[in-house]
């Protein structure tokens, strides 16, 4: 597994916090080198990795191992001291599968769905509406499914002129998310998020951070009295 952290600012209030980021499918963390200035604007750290088969990360890729691997990630995490309420994943587009899946599998502070599909089958029904939906079976993502069963807090961010996946993706999964979520409307196409309006998504990611800043007072708040 190959990963980069890129700490927050020492004199940053919310350098506690971390962002796990799992990428879409296209390319390898290289090219996400400015998705990750932008989110250290927000004053927390961020820790991007390759899944398994991309980029410098060794072996076969597939759903499962995309799992896995994101655990691993989160591990390493642990391991450097982050607390489970501070690691925020983040999942853009195919990396919303993978993020929605670790907030099932591990203790996280907040999940970030960015422009991400309800399921691959989903996605692939309306690209290839040629192709037998038995044929894209073996790939699932289901990131709707989990939504429910999901219980941190929720932003969803997604743009009305992304070309690859519609908006109508983000409004299910916002429907099927619990309390407490929020939408975030961004944009730009897909992959042009932050040429189009990086002010309005980093706004967005702030407003975010404190809602879980919120929480986490009023949790503490709530032992103490």
């Amino acid at each position: 597994l190959n990963g980069w952290f890129f700490p927050a600012d020492e004199v940053s209030p919310r350098k506690q916090l971390v962002y796990l980021l799992c990428h879409g499918n296209a390319g390898n963390i290289s090219h996400r080198l400015d998705h990750c200035m932008a989110l250290l604007e927000t004053g927390a750290g961020v820790f991007l990795f390759d899944y398994r088969g991309y980029g410098r990360s060794e072996g076969r890729p597939g759903e499962e191992g995309t799992y896995l691997d994101a655990q691993a990630a989160n591990q390493w995490l642990r391991q450097k001291g982050f607390a489970a309420t501070d690691i925020i994943a983040l999942g853009e587009s195919l990396g919303g599968g993978v993020a929605s899946e670790l907030a099932l599998r591990e203790p996280l502070g907040g999940l970030i769905l960015q422009s991400t599909y309800t399921s691959v089958p989903d996605v692939g029904a309306e690209l290839f509406p040629w192709l037998p939906v038995r044929w894209l079976g073996t790939i699932q993502y289901d990131t709707h499914s989990k939504l429910p069963r999901i219980t941190v807090p929720v932003l969803v961010i997604h743009s009305r002129d992304d070309g690859l996946i519609g908006f109508h993706h983000a409004e299910k999964n916002f429907a099927a998310a619990n309390q407490p979520k929020t939408f975030w409307e961004i944009a730009g196409d897909h992959n042009e998020f932050l040429e189009n309006d990086r002010a309005r998504y980093v706004d967005g990611l702030n407003r975010f951070l404190a809602v879980l800043e919120d929480r986490r007072a009023t949790a503490k708040t709530g032992n103490h009295g």
